[in-house]
């Protein structure tokens, strides 16, 4: 398993803000040249992506402080309260664009934007593909969610940027409204990753874990020598970390060492095969009358 970075992460992070800062400062400059609504969309939405990945960033830096007396199990769920500061921020911006690309059906339009708006669209989308394409697989190395909601937003951008490079080719062959229609197009990829952000960040936060995750904990779990029943499993996500709490019966027969040495098998195998770290496992002699857990 990889070890997980927090130099890695902030990298990731910062090259994101970078990133936003030079492609919404080259979008915004050349939309006014060109007269291109898409890509002043595309543009501010880049602008406002500077304060998702600052968030992101923050929220990193917060989750690697250690536990303390008011924080026992440590400060990672900072990484989900800052991708929930992201989708907010993202939202808000989505939803501008489209108002923003519907008013501009009501104005008098003078022509088709300028061909430069759409290479300058399409350069900018592969710049944002490869920021993508590495912050996924720093995502996956740190197993970072807050990395993991920056490298969504990065890739919508870069099919953001495709989606304003075709709106503005299709408005050169005498359909300037093509544009306005890209812009919108352009604010529902926006608010679709958004709550999408949300949705996966509250349902952590909240507590919520994949149901087919805990049915493969759970298998594996009865799958080590000298554990009978599963009667209960519990889990939650802190950050980027698991912790499970189980309850498993044993024969009854068994001495002290025999039973502690079933539980340490499990905390390895959890490991081992989930990567989990942190396995609270409770033992109970088979004979009790629990409620076994199917």
């Amino acid at each position: 398993m990889e070890t997980f970075s927090h130099k890695q992460a902030d990298r990731g992070a910062l090259i994101s803000i970078v990133a936003y800062i030079f492609l919404s400062a080259v979008k915004i400059g050349v939309s006014f040249a060109a007269a291109s609504s898409a890509l002043r969309a595309d543009g501010l939405n880049n602008l406002t992506d500077i304060g998702a990945s600052l968030a992101v960033y923050i929220g990193l830096k917060i989750s690697q402080k250690p536990r303390d007396s008011d924080h026992p199990y440590g400060h990672s769920r900072a990484e989900q309260i800052a991708s929930l500061v992201a989708s907010f921020i993202m939202m808000s911006v989505g939803i501008e664009v489209i108002l923003q690309a519907g008013q501009s059906f009501f104005q008098e339009r003078a022509g088709a934007p300028g061909m430069l708006a759409a290479w300058v669209a399409l350069f900018c989308a592969v710049i944002m593909y490869g920021v993508y394409f590495y912050t996924r697989n720093l995502a996956k190395q740190t197993r970072s969610k807050a990395l993991e909601a920056a490298a969504k937003d990065n890739l919508s951008d870069a099919l953001v940027g495709v989606g304003t490079f075709t709106g503005v080719v299709a408005s050169q062959f005498g359909m300037p409204i093509i544009d306005p229609i890209a812009a919108i197009i352009v604010g529902g990829v926006i608010c679709k990753t958004a709550w999408d952000i949300f949705s996966e960040a509250s349902h952590m936060l909240t507590d919520g874990i994949n149901p087919e995750k805990m049915d493969q904990f759970i298998k594996t779990v009865q799958s080590v020598d000298g554990v009978n029943e599963v009667v209960d499993m519990r889990a939650r996500m802190y950050g980027n970390e698991a912790y499970v709490d189980i309850t498993i019966t044993v024969d009854g027969q068994l001495d002290v060492l025999e039973s502690h040495r079933i539980a340490d098998e499990v905390e390895d195998k959890m490991l081992e095969e989930h990567g989990v770290t942190n396995s609270h496992i409770h033992i109970e002699p088979s004979e009790s009358p629990f409620f076994v857990l199917k």
